[in-house]
């Protein structure tokens, strides 16, 4: 019964009944954030993920499927415990990842990359330094969690302590997570976080010379004044200019 309902809603979301019509756009806004993510160098071939909550329902990318191969009839739709209700394909080998953050937190939307420079960072330190102001930008000192196998519980119960109080973090060997309230929120969260590793590692690679670093009281002002910058409080943008 539950292959058939499947089934029948796979055909929906192809724009045949009204499940399909309240997703599709969703489906294409996250086909598009993880077309994003490989064009942009974030992942490379299938790796890295991202999802999109929908009232009780999160959209998800489908595991092991290039994203320049997704298109509308391949909606992926899942409920908070994991049950899929709709699509052909499976979710996602990050699956508990995502639904981890769902359950904890308010957002809408989570990406997750294997971004060069985030992933060296993360094999060198436990907390990114905060060699850039934009730290606050995701809550605060950009934690590490420890090492966990891949598309486990572990490995997103150690994701979520490193995200508590925060919007993004490092996965040890792995990788990085941002989550938002829209998907570019959360993706322009993914990219900033992979530019200040970048430049962490940049200034840290100068031979005799050792990056400033702020005080994490600077990181708090910066916070506080950030809660106020902007059009809107989700717009997600790059930074102050």
């Amino acid at each position: 019964m539950a292959d058939q309902s499947a089934h029948r809603l796979g055909d929906e979301s192809a724009g045949h009944g009204p499940a399909g019509h309240e997703l599709a756009g969703p489906w294409l806004d996250l086909v598009a954030t993880a077309r994003r993510t490989a064009d942009e160098g974030l992942v490379v071939g299938t790796s890295g993920n991202a999802s999109v909550r929908v009232g009780d329902l999160v959209l998800v990318t489908p595991s092991g499927v290039p994203y320049d191969r997704l298109g509308p009839a391949d909606t992926v739709a899942v409920r908070l415990d994991g049950t899929q209700v709709l699509g052909r394909m499976t979710p996602t080998s990050e699956l508990p990842m995502h639904l981890a953050v769902y359950r904890r937190t308010d957002a809408l939307a989570v990406v997750h990359t294997h971004a060069v420079h985030a992933t060296a960072v993360s094999t060198l330190v436990r907390e990114l330094p905060l060699v850039h102001y934009m730290t606050a930008a995701l809550g605060g000192p950009v934690r590490v969690a420890p090492y966990e196998t891949y598309g486990t519980d572990a490995l997103a119960e150690r994701m979520l302590e490193a995200l508590e109080g925060r919007t993004g973090c490092l996965l040890q060997n792995h990788g990085a997570v941002t989550h938002g309230a829209t998907l570019d929120q959360a993706y322009d969260r993914t990219a900033q976080l992979e530019w200040m590793c970048r430049l962490w590692l940049t200034a840290a690679a100068v031979p005799g010379r050792t990056p400033s670093l702020l005080s994490r009281d600077e990181i708090r002002r910066v916070g506080e004044k950030l809660a106020g910058y902007g059009q809107r409080a989700t717009d997600g943008g790059p930074g102050p200019r």
